[in-house]
C-alpha cells in the first residue's frame, strides 16, 4: 500500500509540474472543452457513491457541504420524498465549482453494492484555501478525520534535450517544491472523502482571477469610452432646423450598434436655401464612426466657400475624403440644396439609394444616382439635377437599414412597403410620418436590429399667410 501511495504521489507531482499548460475554464471555474480537435473530447462526469437514505444523505451534500442538486428523477417522474422505498433510488449533486458530479446511489439491502458502503471512495475535492473549507464544513457538522497538514516535497526536475550552448550561462537552478494541504472527511454513511489543496492550484486561481479583473476593468473602460463616442456622435446630428416657409422637413438616425456610420445633416446655405444630406459610410461600429465624423467635417468645411457650387462643393469634399481615409473606405452620399422661395431641389446622388419623391397625385419619381461613391476616386466628377416641388408633394431620402431590414422569413422591407407607408401616413406632419414609418419598420423587423436607420422627410407645403411680413405684403 505504501508503494502504491509513493507512486500515486510521484504521479502527481510529475503531471503538476510537466503539464504543458492547464486545461481552459470559465469564469465559474468548470474545464471548457478543447476546441481545437486534435484529441477527443474526454472527461470524467460522474462518480457514484453509495449511501443508505437519499433523502438524508441529498441534505448532508446540499445543506453541509454546499453542492447543488443536479438532477432528481424522483421528481421528474411525480414522486416524492418517501425514504428508501422511492424508485429510481439515485439523484445527482455537484459541488460549487468543477465539470464532475456525485451520484448519490442507495442500493438494495442484500445488494452486492450496498457492502460498499462507508468504505473509503478514493475521491478527492480540491480546493485552494483547505482551512478556510475546513473551518465552514466542521461548523455545519461535517467529521474530519484530522486537522489539514501540509506537506511539502522537492523533487528533481528533468534534464534538458539539449545541453546550453558553449559561452552561455548557464541559467540558475532552483529546487522544485510541490505542496499542499490534506484533510479526510466522512459523510452521514461513513464514505470517506479527501480535502486537499495543492499551491499550483491557488496560484493558477489567483492569476485567473487578476487576468479577470483586469479584463473586466478594460471592458469597463472600453464601455464607458463607447459611451462618450456615443454622446459625441449624438452632437454630430443637426441640433437645430433652420426654418422654411415652404417646407416642413425632419429626420431620424435610429444606431444599430452604440455608434454606427450613416449620416444625416440639415445645412443652413444662406439666402433661404437648406441642404439636405444623407449618407451611408462603408463598414460598421467605430471605424465607420470615425469616418463618419470625418465626412461631416468635410463637408461643413466645404459648404461655407462653395455652397453655390454644389459641383465643386463635392469635388472638394471627394477629394478631402479620398486623402484622409484608406484605400478601402467610401461613402454614399445623397446632396440637395432646397430654394424656399423657388421651391425648386437641385442634388446630386453619390451612388446612394434613389430618393423616393411622391407627387400629390400619388405617381412617384425616383432621384437615381447621378454619380459615383466619394472616397474611392481622385478623379472624380458629378452632375447635378434638379426637381421642381409643388405643394403636397413628400420627398422620402433614406438608407439600406430600412429597406433591407427582414422579418423572421427572411423577406426585406423593401421599397415598395417603404412607398407604401409614404401613401398611407402622407397627411401626417413630417416628424409624425417619420415615427410612423419607423414604427413599420420594426414590426415588420421585430428582432434585433442590424442596420443603421436613418431617414429624412421633407414635405412640400403652401405657405401659410402669417408666414408673409408685412414688407412682402407690401
Amino acid at each position: 500500500m505504501r508503494g502504491a501511495r509513493s507512486n500515486a504521489r510521484r504521479l502527481i507531482i510529475t503531471v503538476m509540474g510537466s503539464s504543458p499548460s492547464p486545461p481552459r475554464r470559465d469564469r465559474a471555474g468548470r474545464s471548457s472543452p478543447r476546441l481545437d480537435r486534435e484529441t477527443p473530447y474526454l472527461r470524467i462526469e460522474a462518480i457514484a457513491i453509495f449511501v443508505r437514505d437519499l433523502n438524508r444523505s441529498l441534505r448532508f451534500y446540499v445543506d453541509q457541504l454546499g453542492f447543488s442538486l443536479v438532477f432528481d428523477p424522483r421528481l421528474r417522474s411525480g414522486q416524492q420524498f418517501r425514504g428508501s422505498h422511492a424508485v429510481p433510488q439515485w439523484v445527482v449533486v455537484a459541488p460549487p465549482d468543477g465539470a464532475s458530479v456525485l451520484t448519490l446511489v442507495a442500493p438494495k439491502p442484500e445488494s452486492r453494492e450496498y457492502k460498499l458502503i462507508g468504505r473509503s471512495t478514493h475521491v478527492f475535492f480540491v480546493t485552494e484555501d483547505v482551512m478556510a473549507t475546513f473551518l465552514e464544513w466542521r461548523k455545519r457538522g461535517v467529521r474530519f478525520s484530522y486537522a489539514p497538514r501540509l506537506r511539502r516535497i522537492t523533487y528533481e526536475r528533468q534534464a534538458p534535450a539539449s545541453p546550453p550552448e558553449r559561452g552561455s550561462a548557464a541559467p540558475t537552478e532552483q529546487t522544485p517544491v510541490w505542496g499542499g494541504v490534506f484533510t479526510r472527511f466522512k459523510d452521514l454513511d461513513g464514505n470517506s472523502f479527501g480535502l486537499m489543496g495543492f499551491d499550483a492550484l491557488s496560484r493558477e486561481l489567483e492569476a485567473q482571477r487578476r487576468a479577470m479583473a483586469e479584463k473586466l476593468e478594460s471592458e469597463r473602460r472600453a464601455a464607458q469610452e463607447l459611451e462618450i463616442a456615443k454622446q459625441v456622435q449624438a452632437r454630430l446630428f443637426p441640433q437645430r432646423l433652420p426654418p422654411l416657409k415652404t417646407l416642413d422637413y425632419a429626420g431620424i438616425c435610429i444606431q444599430a450598434r452604440a455608434v454606427g456610420g450613416d449620416y444625416y445633416d440639415f445645412l443652413d446655405l444662406g439666402r433661404e436655401r437648406l441642404g439636405l444630406v444623407i449618407g451611408d459610410i462603408s463598414g460598421k461600429g467605430i471605424a465607420a464612426a470615425l469616418l463618419m465624423a470625418n465626412l461631416q467635417a468635410n463637408l461643413r468645411s466645404q459648404c461655407a466657400s462653395a455652397c453655390d457650387q454644389p459641383e465643386r462643393l463635392l469635388r472638394a469634399v471627394n477629394q478631402l475624403f479620398y486623402e484622409n481615409t484608406a484605400d478601402n473606405a467610401y461613402a454614399t452620399l445623397f446632396f440637395a440644396e432646397y430654394d424656399d422661395g423657388a421651391r425648386r431641389l437641385r442634388y446630386a446622388s453619390c451612388g446612394h439609394l434613389s430618393a423616393l419623391l411622391l407627387r400629390s397625385d400619388y405617381s412617384l419619381e425616383r432621384l437615381e444616382s447621378t454619380c459615383t461613391v466619394l472616397g474611392l476616386f481622385k478623379e472624380w466628377d458629378c452632375s447635378i439635377r434638379e426637381r421642381r416641388l409643388f405643394p403636397g408633394d413628400t420627398l422620402a431620402l433614406y438608407t439600406d437599414g430600412i429597406t433591407e431590414s427582414f422579418n423572421d422569413r427572411g423577406e426585406e422591407f423593401g421599397e415598395q412597403r417603404l412607398l407604401e407607408a409614404l401613401r398611407q401616413h402622407r397627411e401626417l406632419s413630417s416628424q409624425a410620418l417619420l415615427r410612423s414609418i419607423v414604427d413599420d419598420v420594426r414590426q415588420f423587423s421585430p428582432e434585433e436590429q442590424h442596420d443603421d436607420i436613418t431617414l429624412i422627410v421633407a414635405k412640400c407645403r403652401e405657405i401659410i399667410q402669417s408666414d408673409i411680413s408685412c414688407s412682402d405684403a407690401l
